[in-house]
């Protein structure tokens, strides 16, 4: 009589219970050696995602204020700062060109100084423009005192931008809204900004230095524009309501200023301090730019 043949046969009870108990043990073994190196990879992941955002914030943040009309700095608070960023800049014509003007030469024709003695309609510019400016943007001259360019003192609207009558008068010439700017001012400099975004403020909001349930920043880094010149000089942060949005998650922020960090006031100093948290990864960076306080 002939065997039967164990081709056919499936596994037994005990064969699959070894295999089930073989591969949990190699499936927690990979879990143990495994599960570290995922969650690193995801840590660096969300860290170089929030450093990025940090980066990003710090950048625009510092353009802003490197590009300030001298002066211009403002910050009631840790939370927030204010800038008047400008657009373009250059030198203007401080007299009267005694070579080429004529005796006979009209408004027109003549070249056309800045004078502070009286209202000014017409200035020409010697330099290039590196950005033309519109129709409606801002002469800025002189700005000595901080709050000066936000209450208009050496701010006037231009009206119109041409080209000079001749080559020997300068490269362009800008009429203006009749100004009288400060008298005294005599070095030339000047600094265009861009009606369409004129004061910009950067505020900190809800950023307390905690960390939500998801362990997430619970702050948000706002960048305000195109509100106008307030006059006088701000005593809090303002309300962010139709803000541009630069950062979210941030857990901390701090922003400083001062304006005469060395011997001189030539120069001030603006000190940034930015801190994200995303899934309990935290991410800090700091910047500081001086800004030219010399009109």
């Amino acid at each position: 009589m002939s065997r039967p043949s164990r081709h056919g046969r499936g596994f037994t009870l005990i064969e699959l219970t070894l295999v089930i108990v073989i591969a949990g043990v190699l499936a927690a073994t990979l879990a143990v050696f495994m599960r570290p190196a995922i969650d690193s990879y995801l840590a660096s992941g969300n860290r170089a995602e929030l450093t990025d955002q940090a980066d990003t914030a710090l950048r625009r943040m510092l353009r802003d204020i490197r590009l300030a009309v001298p002066n211009s700095v403002r910050s009631p608070g840790s939370q927030c700062v204010e800038v008047v960023p400008t657009a373009s800049g250059g030198r203007l014509r401080m007299q009267g060109d005694s070579v080429n003007d004529a005796a006979s030469c009209t408004s027109a024709t003549c070249s056309a100084p800045l004078d502070t003695s009286q209202a000014t309609t017409v200035v020409d510019v010697l330099t290039p423009f590196s950005v033309t400016p519109a129709v409606g943007d801002w002469l800025v001259l002189g700005n000595v005192n901080p709050n000066d360019v936000y209450a208009g003192v050496n701010r006037a609207a231009i009206t119109a931008v041409a080209s000079s009558p001749l080559a020997t008068q300068g490269k362009s010439r800008l009429t203006i809204a009749s100004t009288q700017f400060p008298q005294g001012y005599d070095s030339g400099r000047f600094a265009i900004v861009s009606n369409a975004q004129k004061a910009v403020f950067y505020t900190c909001v809800g950023a307390d230095g905690t960390v939500d349930a998801s362990g997430d920043g619970k702050g948000t880094l706002y960048r305000s524009s195109n509100y106008g010149f307030n006059a006088a000089y701000p005593t809090s942060c303002p309300a962010t309501a139709g803000a541009d949005i630069v950062a979210t998650k941030v857990r901390s922020c701090t922003f400083s200023y001062d304006p005469n960090p060395g011997g001189t006031q030539q120069y001030g100093f603006v000190w940034l301090d930015i801190e994200l948290a995303r899934n309990n990864e935290t991410v800090g960076l700091a910047s500081g730019a001086h800004v030219v306080n010399a009109p």
